[in-house]
């Protein structure tokens, strides 16, 4: 008989797959819409940085890799967030067998979209690079830490999310809606340092902003950034987070399953 380790594995394992099909394989500009999408918000600010007569935005850093690595991190994050908000429901002719439990589509799904953005990262840093542009991370260690810190904070965001959708659907429409200010407030695309001080004390109590400046922090290794900008601060959001959605998870599993 199989331990109860490997039949979650094989549950995980199953789900993983069906998920990547439909996450990439949903139809033939899945791929081309996942690369688009950070490319796009780039030519933007690109073509704003143009029209304010190149202004440097980033102290010590180059804006175009600035701006790909800001980017790229939260959309790590935000995707861990939103792609959690359907998961219960769309499997939820799975949760015939006992093995599957609601927690699980979660878990998978976060973790999909962790390896996706690693490759959309990657090939990224390898384009950006064969253009001429200083992008390779100058502390890599640094940098897969602040990265799986983005990961976890999605995914510690994602469990509790997909508990609250599921059970109140209009919760996935607020938090649908708070990732626009979130995207603001949290240093992806507007230089911290252009707004005014007042205003930056009352961002740092933005865990999204620390893990994004520390990315930051871990790819140039001249840029500066806010001080009191902290990796610690981020691990003190996500471990209660994961731990919360997991309770949740448990609490109301018969809810989930019955809805």
């Amino acid at each position: 008989m199989r331990s109860s380790w490997l039949v979650t594995w094989s549950v995980w394992h199953a789900l993983f797959m069906r998920e990547a099909l439909a996450r990439t394989m949903a139809n033939r500009f899945a791929w081309f819409w996942m690369f688009a999408e950070p490319v796009a918000f780039v030519v933007i600010m690109i073509a704003v940085r143009e029209l304010l007569g190149r202004v440097r935005f980033a102290t010590g850093a180059e804006f175009i890799p600035w701006l790909i690595v800001g980017l790229t991190g939260f959309f790590l994050f935000r995707e861990g967030v939103l792609r959690s908000i359907g998961a219960v429901d769309a499997n939820q002719g799975l949760f015939a067998y006992r093995q599957v439990k609601p927690v699980d589509p979660v878990l998978v799904r976060n973790t999909l979209e962790g390896i996706l953005k690693t490759l959309v990262l990657v090939i990224l840093i390898v384009g950006a690079s064969l253009l001429g542009h200083d992008i390779l991370p100058a502390d890599p260690l640094g940098a897969i830490l602040a990265w799986a810190s983005l990961w976890l904070l999605g995914m510690g965001g994602g469990l509790i999310v997909a508990v609250g959708a599921t059970l109140v659907p209009e919760f996935g429409v607020v938090t649908k809606l708070t990732m626009l200010p979130m995207f603001l407030l949290s240093g992806a695309m507007i230089p911290l340092h252009a707004l005014p001080h007042d205003i930056q004390q009352y961002l740092l109590y933005n865990p999204v902003l620390h893990a994004v400046e520390c990315l930051r922090l871990s790819f140039f290794a001249g840029y500066r950034s806010l001080a009191g900008v902290n990796l610690m601060y981020v691990w003190c959001w996500a471990l209660p987070m994961i731990a919360l959605g997991l309770a949740l998870h448990i609490r109301f599993a018969m809810r989930l399953k019955a809805k």
